[in-house]
């Protein structure tokens, strides 16, 4: 390799699209813009934020609010902002919509940090009543209307309840015992818990093909939380009977590139296709990085490079020179093992140990619209056949009613015969995402099907029974499994690493796998470096109440509140403990985007 070249930050410059304006009107203010009172660059804390995903545009964005302190640098290794949230294109004519989100498509109204996010940049989420289809056939049930399956499970459904109670009373001995010991404990039917239980927690988060390793509080709280409980009320009857009111994100494309924009306005130096391939050194001096320019493929999405050592299939840019660039201060938004492995030079035995515990499995995401594949293999329709007229004795017909009036399925799971444990994941896109128009043939819907874990998994695939030609895309990625070994070992020593050598670590792997989750470790690292935490959300006391726990939890401190009682944000926070977000990144009319996107007024 040729001879590496050195460079100071200091000389690098904001390209000329510095003034760029969003697309949209913000409906918050992006920024506390403070004068820089002649600061000069040297007197400014220089911070490289590495991805450009939720936590790192979320760092940058609230170091950026205070110029006069931090010169703020932000790389991703691929040619766009988002991450995991992006959009991809669809055929208008065949769908009804012209584009539709990956990756990331939705989320809770407890999401208050990520809605404000929204506003700020002139964008909304809408509301959906999720609605899901889990299982086949026999296997088959549903929270909209009781099946078979159900019926047979009467006494184990009325134990579970029971079950619930006991755990709840009980949380801190019962808290991190996975749940495919939980099901043991309580005398629970193979049946019962692969078919009824361990979907009801494979939706929250996604936790896929790791959910019987998932610890037993995050399904008691599932069922038992007045805040974050999907399936909160549960029906002793049916195991979960309500909708849970839910939000979908508006295009992540144009959102992150507006945010991306504005970053840039604020005197945010962001640089895409720009890899970091290691940490050469960490002192009291400051971190040094080496870093390498990418090539941007065509659709942005920069295979891995030839400094990725677990892909081997990809050996991209590799004879991309290293640049050395130094800084005052690093926060890595990226994946645990990517950072341990970026870190491998100066990493300390504490950061080894704990980023090594995090667990990953590569899974794949088929975006396509073969109808046949899915009536085979999912129920996306209502089945009488399925259907039952009472449960224990109690009339069922509302339910049934409401069944063959509007069951519109959204997430799907499907359980492989040769093991009910393991789970393939499926998404009516058309029937859950707001751009969509309300009613078109099913023949026509997009879907995405995930199969989950290639190594340990990939013998299970239907991958191959999906028609090559009504293939959209195909994405792969790198998941964080929750076993309970990730709240163990990862999650509660996160607090010793923070801060350290100039470093701190934002994503959503720091506590569970969520968009909020990564926003908000992204703020925490830019308030734990100096910047100050919006007064707007200061008043909004679920969005408070939220960020302080994740501080405390992330950096060992508690957050002092800092804004005055009244303004801006006050009023954001409803329902139990503020936990329903009203503040103006939603709406409250259900498919507005289709409807603004198509000129359509009620």
């Amino acid at each position: 390799m040729a001879a590496e070249k050195i460079y100071k930050y200091d000389v690098f410059c904001v390209t000329s699209d510095v003034f760029i304006s969003p697309s949209s009107d913000p409906l918050l203010p992006t920024a506390n813009m403070v004068n820089t009172n002649g600061n000069s660059k040297s007197e400014r804390k220089r911070v490289l934020v590495v991805g450009a995903g939720a936590a790192g545009m979320s760092c940058a964005h609230h170091l950026s609010t205070h110029p006069e302190r931090f010169d703020v640098t932000l790389i991703d290794a691929v040619d766009y902002c988002g991450g995991q949230a992006f959009s991809i294109p669809l055929d208008k004519e065949r769908h009804g919509t012209g584009w539709m989100n990956q990756g990331v498509q939705g989320g809770s109204y407890i999401f208050h940090h990520t809605m404000t996010m929204f506003a700020r940049q002139g964008h909304h989420a809408d509301p959906v009543n999720l609605q899901v289809s889990f299982g086949k056939d026999e296997n088959f049930w549903s929270n909209v209307f009781p099946t078979k399956l159900l019926a047979k499970h009467q006494k184990e459904i009325k134990r579970f309840n029971t079950m619930l109670k006991i755990v709840r009373w009980f949380e801190i001995f019962f808290a991190l015992i996975p749940i495919k010991y939980l099901m043991k404990i309580f005398w629970f039917s193979d049946e019962f818990a692969n078919t009824i239980v361990l979907p009801m927690v494979a939706l929250f988060l996604g936790t896929g093909n790791y959910t019987p390793e998932v610890p037993s509080i995050i399904l008691e709280r599932l069922c038992t939380s007045q805040t974050y409980g999907m399936w909160y009320p549960g029906d002793r009857l049916s195991v979960a009977s309500n909708l849970p009111h839910m939000v979908v994100f508006p295009r992540f494309s144009t959102f992150y590139e507006d945010w991306r924009k504005n970053l840039i306005s604020k005197g945010v130096n962001v640089r895409l296709s720009t890899e970091i391939t290691r940490v050469v050194k960490r002192d009291k001096t400051g971190v040094t990085v080496k870093l390498i320019k990418r090539t941007a493929a065509p659709d942005n999405h920069n295979p891995n490079s030839s400094w990725v050592p677990y892909d081997a299939e990809n050996n991209a840019d590799a004879r991309a020179q290293e640049v050395e660039e130094h800084y005052d201060e690093l926060v890595l938004c990226i994946l645990a093992d990517t950072a341990k492995r970026i870190l491998e030079p100066t990493a300390s035995f504490r950061e080894n140990r704990v980023l090594g515990s995090a667990k990953f499995a590569d899974d794949i995401t088929v975006t396509h619209w073969d109808s046949d594949y899915m009536k085979k293999n999912y129920e996306n329709f209502y089945n009488v056949d399925q259907a039952v007229s009472t449960l224990s004795g109690v009339d069922q017909s509302e339910r049934n009613r409401m069944g063959q009036k509007s069951f519109k399925p959204m997430y799907m799971i499907k359980m492989y015969s040769q093991d009910l444990t393991k789970l393939e994941m499926c998404f009516d896109c058309t029937n859950y995402q707001s751009q969509f128009p309300p009613e078109v043939p099913f023949e026509k819907h997009v879907f995405q099907t995930i199969f989950l874990n290639k190594s340990r998994d990939g013998h299970l695939w239907s991958i191959d029974e999906i028609d090559e030609k009504k293939i959209i895309r195909k994405d792969w990625w790198h998941q964080l499994c929750h076993s309970w070994t990730h709240y163990a070992f990862v999650v509660p020593w996160m607090w010793l690493l923070q801060g350290r050598n100039h470093t701190r670590f934002a994503a959503a792997w720091t506590l569970v796998n969520a968009h909020e989750t990564a926003v908000i470790s992204g703020i925490a690292a830019a308030v734990d470096l100096g910047a100050t935490y919006p007064e707007d959300l200061e008043r909004d006391k679920f969005a408070l109440l939220s960020f302080r726990l994740y501080y405390l939890l992330a950096y060992g401190k508690w957050y002092r509140k800092k804004a005055t009682k009244d303004g801006e944000g006050k009023n954001w926070a409803s329902g139990i403990y503020g936990s329903v977000y009203k503040g103006p990144g939603v709406v409250d009319q259900e498919r507005l985007t289709w409807r603004e996107e198509n000129g359509i007024k009620d």
